[in-house]
């Protein structure tokens, strides 16, 4: 009877997951050679081999698909005890948030700090970045998306809309007047915007919801050094009303004129129930519900 290192069954699991060895071994924080080293003695142990070895990392033989199966149910089997204990214990590990740029540095920020002390065990990465970590891969516990996911192993639901509109600087508006329709940006001013090619999600792509043909001067990645571009007098652009509507020198133009976007939660459906993704989801649902004025300011009279 085989006695198996649990170990060595899990750093293939990781290479399963990741495709390579050096993006699991980064991923269980060991070194390279240590996870191809339990992997050749799981190998030999078992008899058979569980990889190929191709140019561009490692795929599942037909035995190691077999092994794959019941090496996630001994993976979701382990997450269970932990979670037993995380329950008896309180919230504790590590909980990573995947974020908007935008949503997290000018948002949830200002909540975290309480959520931080209420759970004292409990270590939070926020990835607030111009793009998303996935929860699928297991890059993230907890995704704030702009799109519901369509497909894989994961869940979402809604947290709430947004407000976005457009903004200018009393300095921009006073040099070269504020327009009084969409339309009128076409006509001598300067706009900012998404880098075209780096957009990384397809609802970001707002300008042309103001006025068709719409193209920014200015653009960058980055949300922040819009808001920041704007506020310096360099240009309109659209902002989500909880950064414009808080940006010292920021007024709102063409006011009567707005457009919605959603937030959803995305979690892994197998990690879903741990004590702190439980947590991380009653947090964010909690922050929104404080927040609402910020993130759905009243609509604009006309609109």
């Amino acid at each position: 009877m085989l006695d198996l290192n649990w170990n060595d069954l899990r750093a293939f699991l990781a290479v399963a997951q990741a495709g390579q060895i050096a993006r699991a071994a980064s991923a269980l924080k060991v070194d390279p050679t240590t996870l191809g080293r339990r992997l050749r003695r799981l190998e030999s142990e078992l008899e058979v081999a569980l990889f190929e070895r191709t140019r561009d990392g490692q795929v599942l033989t037909e035995a190691g698909e077999a092994l794959l199966e019941k090496a996630e149910t001994m993976a979701r089997a382990a997450r269970a005890i932990t979670e037993s204990a995380a329950i008896s214990s309180g919230v504790s590990g590590n909980l990573r948030i995947s974020v908007s740029e935008g949503f997290g540095t000018q948002f949830l920020t200002r909540y975290l700090g309480a959520f931080s002390a209420a759970h004292p065990a409990l270590t939070v990465d926020l990835a607030a970045n111009s793009g998303y970590l996935s929860p699928s891969k297991r890059e993230a516990d907890i995704a704030v998306m702009l799109s519901r996911p369509k497909a894989g192993p994961v869940l979402s639901r809604k947290l709430s809309d947004y407000r976005l509109q457009l903004y200018a600087s009393h300095a921009y508006l006073a040099r070269y007047g504020a327009p009084r329709e969409p339309r009128d940006l076409a006509r001598g001013h300067h706009l900012v915007g998404y880098v075209p090619d780096l957009v990384y999600a397809p609802e970001l792509n707002y300008l042309d919801e103001f006025h068709t043909g719409l193209e920014a001067h200015i653009r960058s990645p980055s949300i922040n050094a819009q808001a920041r571009l704007i506020a310096e007098g360099a240009g309109i652009g659209v902002l989500p009303c909880f950064i414009g509507d808080m940006t010292e020198h920021l007024v709102s133009v063409c006011p009567n004129r707005s457009i919605l976007r959603t937030f959803w939660i995305v979690t892994h459906r197998d990690t879903q129930n741990l004590a702190r993704v439980r947590a991380g989801k009653d947090w964010l649902l909690e922050c929104v519900r404080t927040g609402h004025a910020r993130l759905l300011p009243p609509e604009p009279e006309n609109a």
